[in-house]
């Protein structure tokens, strides 16, 4: 599997890195004084400084829930997936949509959860009972 690469607006370096870093366990890679790159399960996501950010983010029904659009995260094994449920929840922090299994008992069936970062930027990890049925249909 060949690494993503995504920036992503922040408003505060300093909580970036508690967020990212101490919450998610993201280590820390190169940064300036404008951004921050981070290592989110082998991929690189980069924290840029974008004060006067809008915020709007715009939701469409999946399974009866409103995802957050744009979003962005990790595909994880289900034990990651459901360890890194713990974590959030022991830190407190409020779902947007809760972890559960979406799609039960479908070729889609997946764990998910969303939440957003303190900037608002919106993250969904999942986990797929059975990872071949990633992409099918």
């Amino acid at each position: 599997m060949h690494p993503f690469h995504l920036a992503f607006p922040v408003s505060n370096l300093a909580e970036a890195r508690r967020f990212y870093g101490d919450l998610l366990g993201c280590a820390e890679g190169r940064s300036a004084e404008d951004w921050v790159d981070f290592n989110l399960y082998g991929h690189q996501v980069v924290a840029h400084l974008a004060p006067a950010r809008s915020g709007v983010v715009h939701h469409n029904p999946v399974d009866g829930h409103a995802v957050p659009v744009p979003h962005f995260g990790v595909v994880l094994p289900m034990p990651e997936w459901e360890q890194l449920a713990e974590r959030l929840r022991k830190a407190e922090i409020k779902f947007v949509i809760e972890p559960y299994i979406r799609f039960k008992g479908e070729v889609g069936e997946q764990a998910t959860m969303f939440f957003l970062d303190p900037f608002g930027n919106a993250l969904e990890f999942k986990a797929f009972k059975d990872i071949s049925r990633l992409f099918a249909k």
